[in-house]
């Protein structure tokens, strides 16, 4: 013989307090976890804030050969454009720890670097001479011809 059996509904029968109480423990560790992180953060910010992003600034120049100028003019120009390119770069970015400058001169088509300006932001604020901070290329003076200057038509 079969044996007929009705299907009873699961005799787990919801009650709404059970319901109320099992949302509430799943809200619960997620607002403990929410606030636990958050208030780490504002800790962590606190104790160690971010390092704060600084850079080298470069400036590349370049500056021509005026006529009857001689070496030491040109050199003389160069420096004080590298100085005020220096100045510049202090001045209009805070970031800049330190600033790069390479200055060049063309003279008759030839073009050579005549010094670069290295200098950070405290010596430059403690001496702010280019003379001081400039390294000079020896070469510079005979790559733009002028040792045989008179050899050299005028313009």
């Amino acid at each position: 013989m079969s044996k007929i059996s009705a299907h009873l509904p699961s005799s787990i029968t919801p009650f709404s307090v059970i319901s109320q109480i099992a949302r509430r423990i799943r809200i619960v560790p997620l607002v403990v976890l929410l606030i636990a992180t958050v208030s780490a953060w504002f800790v962590t910010e606190a104790i160690a804030p971010q390092v704060v992003r600084a850079y080298t600034a470069r400036v590349d120049l370049a500056i021509d050969r005026l006529p009857d100028e001689n070496y030491e003019t040109v050199l003389t120009r160069a420096e004080a454009a590298a100085r005020a390119a220096a100045q510049r770069s202090f001045d209009q970015d805070i970031l800049v720890t330190d600033v790069s400058i390479i200055v060049s001169v063309q003279n008759y088509g030839s073009i050579a670097p005549v010094l670069t300006l290295e200098v950070s932001r405290p010596e430059w604020r403690s001496r702010p001479d280019a003379q001081n901070w400039a390294t000079y290329f020896k070469t510079a003076r005979s790559l733009l011809f002028f040792e045989n200057s008179q050899d050299l038509p005028k313009k």
